[in-house]
């Protein structure tokens, strides 16, 4: 049943339009002037308020006002008798829905009440689709359903309502910067800028004037005072993608930011107050760089108030296939191709390979299979990537260490498992136990190892 709040000096005018509305199955609750109304209002939410523009103590515009302060959303109609063109442009810019004149009849009112009430329930319906869009978007590109990725998105979750501030840790291509669009769409936060800057791509003489801006002269070529990256994300959410390559200097600013919440600009004197959520990410092991003293300990705990390893692409294979279909529906959408899908081969090669550049690695083979491919079906052959057997890693010009050891530890981790079921005369539960993992964790390499048990 809709709620209305009638706010009226007169005695009779409130008693009319209380039997009126109570008639027509609303539940009707009356005030004698402005700020009687404002306390019901702060009290409990109406669907609707009715108030006179000309009430005692405070005026109608004022209690208009305050009552868009305790409910943005409620839908106010103002009443005069005194209705003149320019109360109602004032009444309409201050966000009432409507204006009446007195006298009225009561078919108007009722006319103009259940006008006033259905948009307010668009408004309602339109505000919760906004939400669950934001929310579905946010993850719409976040595809796993590995426990490993079912508890980043657990935890993606329960930080996004805070405002605490959240370091995403993980090798590069695994998606950080989408998880941290996330966390930003699903905050409060999410109607405020979302600003991501890198800090490795851009030099340490530059990054300064970047995040924190410059006052006009600070510098050769400053001819006007340049707003920062923390400014333009005021109320909003600010990404610090490869964190870890921040100069040390830098470092301490960025602490001050995150202690104090101000900073100066580049060449100024001023102290800039800012609110804002900080998101950093890092490829890198901070601990490590804390040792070697590149890396400041009081920064690295003001980051890690909550942090979040995204997996590789390697520890997450079930989601190969989901992640393939993702990337072949958005490339053919884009390149205006008709559908196409992976075939077994495909998926069986896509799933063999070590991915040493994760995520952005599989969507980069995925788009070039879509350019090569021009039947119906991506056929291993265009996707540009095969096993190289370990002599071939170790001899290719340009291997990096890196990618040597994972693929040397894929093939010892084959080698061990083959020589343990053989000894084991191929009972897998004896083999798990040999090898200290569980029962399901064998299974798995033994299919992703293709090994024949």
């Amino acid at each position: 049943m809709p709620s209305i709040l009638v706010i009226d000096d007169k005695d009779t005018m409130r008693q009319m339009l209380y039997k009126t509305l109570e008639s027509e199955g609303y539940e009707v609750e009356t005030a004698r002037d402005g700020e009687g109304g404002l306390e019901k209002a702060k009290e409990r939410k109406y669907d609707l308020v009715l108030a006179d523009l000309k009430l005692p103590k405070m005026d109608g515009l004022q209690v208009l006002s305050s009552l868009k302060e305790v409910d943005p959303e409620v839908a106010v109609i103002m009443m005069t008798a005194y209705g003149t063109i320019e109360a109602a442009v004032e009444a309409m810019k201050q966000g009432a829905f409507d204006f009446l004149t007195k006298p009225f009849d009561t078919d108007h009112l009722s006319f103009l009440v259940k006008r006033a009430l259905e948009n307010r329930r668009l408004l309602a319906e339109n505000i919760l689709l906004r939400e669950e869009l934001s929310h579905n978007l946010a993850y719409a590109q976040i595809i796993g359903k590995c426990e490993k990725m079912k508890d980043v998105s657990g935890l993606i979750q329960k930080v996004a309502p805070s405002d605490t501030t959240a370091l995403l840790l993980g090798e590069s291509g695994t998606g950080k910067e989408l998880f941290a669009r996330a966390i930003h769409s699903l905050s409060a936060r999410k109607k405020a800028p979302y600003v991501a800057i890198n800090c490795a791509a851009i030099p340490r003489e530059l990054l300064e004037n970047e995040l924190f801006g410059s006052e006009k002269g600070a510098y050769t070529g400053a001819v006007a005072r340049k707003m920062g990256k923390f400014e333009i994300a005021e109320e909003g959410t600010i990404f610090l993608d490869e964190v870890g390559d921040l100069d040390i200097a830098l470092q301490a600013k960025l602490l001050r930011v995150l202690q104090d919440r101000t900073f100066e600009r580049l060449g100024g004197t001023k102290t800039i107050s800012v609110n804002v959520r900080l998101i950093a990410a890092s490829n890198t092991d901070l601990k490590k760089a804390i040792e070697k003293k590149q890396f400041r300990e009081d920064l690295y705990y003001r980051l890690s108030v909550f942090p979040i390893t995204i997996p590789p692409l390697r520890e997450r294979r079930e989601d190969i296939p989901d992640l393939a279909e993702f990337f072949v529906r958005k490339y053919c959408a884009d390149m205006k191709k008709r559908k196409k899908t992976v075939s077994k081969e495909a998926l069986v090669l896509l799933d063999k390979y070590h991915w040493p550049g994760n995520v952005r690695e599989l969507e980069n083979t995925i788009e070039r299979a879509i350019i090569l491919c021009e039947g119906k079906r991506i056929l291993p052959e265009h996707l540009a990537i095969r096993i190289p057997t370990a002599n071939e890693i170790r001899l290719r010009e340009g291997a990096g260490l890196k990618e040597v050891g994972q693929y040397a530890q894929a093939e010892a981790e084959r080698a061990l498992i083959v020589r343990i079921l053989n000894q084991v005369r191929g009972n897998k539960r004896k083999a798990s136990q040999a090898l200290k993992i569980d029962y399901t964790t064998l299974f798995e390499k033994i299919k992703r190892y293709a090994i024949d048990a």
